[in-house]
């Protein structure tokens, strides 16, 4: 059973022969009531603190889980992020080589195509050439006829060759 400071209060000692000083013992428990009385308030006000503590300390626990799962999310969200861009980087530099290779591609072509107009253009002079050859001495070969036919022995006159005899020279 709890004393209350009541029960203090209320207490009655029988008195005896011989007995305590019966104001000294009220007295006492007078100052034992007023005590306990206090001491009674400032448990209620300590268990209220508690109680607002534990509601303080409960709600800060829920915060530090909730920061926790907020940042061991922002962190795997970094990571997803880390690893998305290093695929992006990778996919972007295959690109960047393919396109390079495509290019260095075309380039090649591109001179193995000139290399063939240059040695087909060589083997056009050569037959350009040839065939300016061959009408120089076809010429040659006409005028020298023409000095035969006309008794010429040295130089030629212009004049006479050409239109104006009726041979038309390609």
């Amino acid at each position: 059973m709890r004393i209350t400071p009541l029960d203090i209060q209320q207490k009655q000692f029988p008195v005896k022969f011989r007995g305590f000083d019966v104001e000294e013992v009220y007295a006492f428990l007078e100052v034992l009531r007023e005590e306990m009385e206090e001491l009674l308030r400032e448990n209620t006000s300590l268990k209220e603190q508690i109680h607002i503590i534990e509601g303080q300390l409960k709600e800060h626990k829920n915060m530090e889980s909730t920061l926790r799962e907020t940042l061991i999310t922002a962190q795997q969200m970094i990571e997803a992020y880390k690893t998305n861009a290093r695929k992006e980087a990778e996919l972007i530099t295959r690109e960047a080589e393919l396109r390079a290779d495509e290019i260095i591609k075309r380039a090649q072509e591109r001179v193995v195509k000139i290399h063939e107009d240059i040695v087909d253009l060589r083997g056009i002079r050569r037959h350009f050439k040839e065939e300016i050859k061959r009408l120089v001495e076809k010429l040659l070969r006409e005028i020298e006829f023409d000095k035969e036919r006309e008794g010429e022995s040295d130089g030629w006159d212009d004049r006479k060759i050409g239109i104006d005899d009726g041979i038309e020279h390609v």
